[in-house]
């Protein structure tokens, strides 16, 4: 059986090579290279060491995975007609795809890798910026850097930052959750004669025009406060020590019976701020309703039930299952199709429960206005429901006629009775037409009050109180508002 052997060029210069692994590359045969961009292989070659290099191939794809691909398919078919070598920078299993990828297919195409030795670059690399690893570091690739995957508070390496562009895009990712003026550092071939390190303000990350394949990022551990705001994990800290022993004596007494109104303020607040679309607000009302959130699950944690872990896993779990469409191989093209699958899926999670009656499934908590939407909705799902939406007009008219003659002929308990019925008549309407009558009339109060303040003001600025003026001419002052766009 054929082989490749892959071997490490380390993080330096030639002086740093173990004596092996320089004999192998000295006397070898059918040498190849990722990148031939290395203090080593310049050395070498001084020394007439001969190679075939893998450079081009980055200049022939759009992403490094693709890159990787090809230069991995091309050293199979290398090793198929002979035993070849294969010199990777620094150590082959640190921060090498390549070199994953061949252990991974070696089987299928019937070829021995064999590992050789190698300095990786992440000890020169500590040495370089004077850390000690035992206090927590991620080791991170610049090609594939995901936010949710930085932890801020642990010293973070950042490797592969072989250019301009990917410094850039190690740049934005980082400001999402640091400082423009957080300093880190550019550690450009450690361990080497030519290692440099530079201290840079992260927004200046991409300005350094000396980045190549042996730079990395150096990162060091967030220790401040206000920038650790960013992270989920400290929020649920600061939660978690609200409700612990030396904690908020009014957070440390509520429970999930006492938080049920603050839920809903919040909610209808973050529904204001939405109809306003005022993102500022919005960002502040997200966070009032997150803390419902957060103190119901750290009392769940306090009492020993549930978690904010469980809530996530539950709810991560649910959005996959009931998106097969996203996360499966199940087609749906329309938001109509998505909603059919998802109450399918809902069905099927339930099993073979059924409720008593199909308007069980109507939140009984619910603001009025929202219940009677929801019980016209689950009820038209079955064919109970008007055809035409001027059916459902001829019935809020028809409402309307009974609710006067109630009125007229005194009778409060039937005029009650009917009223209601006026307005569940005119929820069917607004149901017809998409609107959502909860939100329609959170948004008819905010313009009164908006208009009424502006009457208010009016009548303050002229020195008189409401009852020296007409309701003309209060209706006038309205009038203004309306014209103002209030």
């Amino acid at each position: 059986m054929n082989k490749i052997l892959v071997m490490g060029l380390g993080a330096g210069d030639l002086e740093q090579l173990p004596l092996g692994i320089y004999r192998l590359l000295k006397e070898g045969e059918h040498i190849y290279l990722r990148t031939k961009e290395h203090p080593v292989i310049y050395e070498l070659g001084k020394e007439g060491l001969e190679f075939q290099s893998f450079d081009s191939i980055y200049e022939q794809f759009d992403s490094f995975e693709e890159v990787y691909e090809e230069i991995c398919a091309e050293l199979f078919r290398y090793a198929k007609k002979d035993s070849i070598v294969y010199a990777v920078p620094g150590h082959p299993l640190v921060a090498e795809r390549t070199v994953q990828i061949l252990l991974e297919r070696a089987a299928e195409h019937g070829i021995e890798v064999e590992i050789g030795g190698g300095q990786s670059f992440l000890d020169p690399l500590f040495q370089a910026v004077q850390i000690d690893p035992i206090e927590g570091f991620q080791l991170l690739d610049a090609t594939s850097l995901r936010r949710d995957e930085i932890e801020v508070r642990q010293h973070m390496i950042i490797g592969q930052v072989y250019d301009t562009f990917m410094a850039s895009e190690v740049k934005l990712t980082l400001m999402e959750l640091l400082p423009d003026e957080y300093e880190v550092y550019i550690v450009t071939a450690a361990g080497s004669k030519e290692e440099r390190v530079q201290r840079v303000p992260l927004f200046e990350l991409d300005r350094e025009v000396s980045l190549n394949n042996l730079t990395s990022v150096y990162v060091p551990p967030v220790s401040d406060e206000v920038v650790l705001y960013k992270q989920f994990s400290k929020l649920r800290q600061i939660i978690a020590e609200l409700r612990g022993p030396n904690g908020c004596p009014w957070d440390k007494e509520q429970t999930h019976h006492s938080l049920k109104k603050y839920l809903l303020e919040e909610a209808y607040e973050l529904i204001e701020a939405i109809q306003e679309e005022d993102y500022d607000h919005m960002i502040e009302e997200l966070g009032d309703v997150l803390l419902q959130v957060m103190l119901h699950a750290q009392i769940g944690e306090d009492d020993g039930y549930f978690s904010i872990n469980d809530v996530i896993e539950s709810i991560s779990a649910k959005m996959v299952r009931r998106h097969p469409h996203v996360f499966g191989d199940k087609e749906a093209d329309t938001a109509d199709e998505v909603v059919k699958n998802w109450q399918e899926i809902k069905k099927e999670e339930k099993g073979e429960e059924v409720e008593k009656t199909l308007l069980d499934k109507v939140g009984k908590h619910l603001p009025n206005t929202l219940r009677a939407f929801e019980i016209q909705k689950q009820a038209a799902k079955v064919g109970f429901d008007w055809e035409k939406v001027e059916e459902a007009w001829d019935k809020v008219k028809e409402e309307m006629q009974e609710f006067e003659v109630e009125v007229r002929e005194n009778h409060p308990h039937q005029s009650v009775e009917e009223f209601g019925d006026i307005l569940f008549a005119l929820i069917n309407v607004a149901r017809f037409h998409q609107i959502n009558p909860e939100e329609a009339l959170l948004a008819t109060n905010q313009k009164f009050i908006r208009r009424f303040s502006y009457v208010e003001d009016c009548v303050n600025r002229s020195g008189k109180d409401f009852k020296d003026f007409s309701l003309m001419e209060l209706d006038h002052f309205w009038n203004e508002a309306k014209k103002k766009g209030l």
